[in-house]
């Protein structure tokens, strides 16, 4: 179970889907619900926007605040959102899934609020998932880093042209692939755009990585299921097309001839808050997984 942090004053932020027409009165209605057990909340600028009249904060600003937890209102993009942004503090989110498939956010919103009490008395138990680091390697200075909880991919640009990449673990040399792209996958990615590059399904608590070349030209490069430990590098040679690193399909940086993208465990981990479903219920309810 998870036990929530012993505090004078309790706390718990809120961060909201943009543009979604039932938080108009959700919004309102969760918070009053923490009003009334006793909690301060903070409000991203998304969940603010259907308050008026309340102060909100940027979403980056709000592990500086130190909530209790926070409260994600959205699908599985919204949640890893938040989880870059609070899981430097070690910060728990409870998932609540507005969207479709929900993989992530996992409390459907019949349930909201007796969840909200079960977290409230510490009835609630939670996972770790590991996350990865990624750092842009440009002209041997390092020029950006990102921390993702699902995955981080290089891939070319529209152009229907292949891409080179060399493969190093800790240094040495894999592979060559002429491909559209590569994934670097935690478990939690693994079933995310790794999975449809026909990569394998990890279960959460797995220390390992999944390395997956997208479309391969060659039939014999296959995805890789690397520890955790390691050290991947994937040198970028694009010959003047268009590439891209993007983080947990959201933050995408342009990526040059040469560039190097190197990936470790990171040191940050997301906490997400659980009820009842375990990870193959998921898997079955949402994947449709040993269904007939």
């Amino acid at each position: 179970m998870y036990n929530l942090p012993s505090r004078m004053k309790k706390s718990a932020a809120i961060i909201s889907k943009p543009e979604k027409a039932e938080l108009e009165q959700l919004v309102p209605e969760v918070m009053q619900w923490f009003r009334l057990h006793g909690y301060d909340i903070w409000l991203d600028r998304e969940s603010g926007s259907y308050v008026p009249g309340q102060t909100a904060i940027e979403r980056s600003d709000i592990a500086e605040r130190k909530p209790t937890f926070v409260v994600v209102l959205g699908g599985d993009g919204t949640l890893l959102s938040a989880a870059r942004a609070v899981a430097p503090a070690d910060i728990p989110i409870l998932g609540v899934n507005l969207g479709s498939l929900g993989f992530l956010t996992e409390v459907p919103l019949p349930e909201l609020y007796e969840t909200l009490a079960a977290v409230d008395e510490n009835r609630c138990s939670f996972e770790k998932r590991s996350m990865v680091h990624c750092c842009l390697v440009r002209d041997g200075q390092s020029v950006a880093s990102y921390d993702a909880l699902n995955d981080a991919v290089i891939n070319k640009s529209a152009i229907a042209r292949l891409v080179n990449f060399d493969l190093y673990l800790d240094q040495v040399f894999v592979s060559n692939y002429k491909a559209d792209g590569m994934i670097i996958s935690t478990p939690t990615g693994s079933t995310a755009y790794a999975l449809a590059a026909g990569g394998p399904i990890l279960t959460p608590s797995v220390d390992a990585f999944v390395v997956a070349p997208v479309c391969p030209h060659s039939l014999s490069q296959r995805p890789l299921v690397v520890r955790d430990t390691v050290e991947i590098s994937v040198l970028v040679q694009s010959a003047g097309e268009e590439a891209f690193l993007t983080i947990d399909g959201q933050i995408g940086v342009p990526l040059n001839d040469a560039d190097r993208v190197v990936c470790r465990k990171s040191p940050y981990h997301t906490t997400l808050l659980r009820m009842r479903k375990t990870f193959f219920d998921v898997l079955r309810t949402k994947l449709k997984l040993g269904m007939r």
